[in-house]
């Protein structure tokens, strides 16, 4: 069996790009809505819409990482059960 698993770590560059792309976009939006020629009720409804969708996709992220993470350790049990079979089974016993 193997000892431990293979993480796969995201490179610093991924991650500063991921958060500056963000930033920008987030940054964006806002800019886009303070400057929207409306009245301050529909800014303030573009407002709140934007963080409620900004918190509902990192829910999401969550969700399907944790869903990822739960399907690799029953897979990683499957391995284990399968390398045991595996290693106790001798080919040249009589049925």
């Amino acid at each position: 069996m193997s000892d431990t698993p293979v993480r796969h770590q995201n490179t610093a560059a991924f991650y500063g790009q991921a958060v500056a792309s963000f930033a920008l976009a987030l940054t964006a939006t806002a800019i886009g809505i303070a400057r929207l020629h409306a009245d301050a009720w529909v800014r303030g409804f573009l407002g709140i819409a934007v963080l409620y969708l900004v918190t509902s996709a990192f829910t999401l992220a969550k969700v399907v990482r944790d869903r990822q993470e739960a399907g690799q350790i029953v897979s990683r049990v499957d391995q284990a059960r399968l390398e045991k079979l595996l290693a106790e089974h001798d080919p040249f016993e009589k049925l």
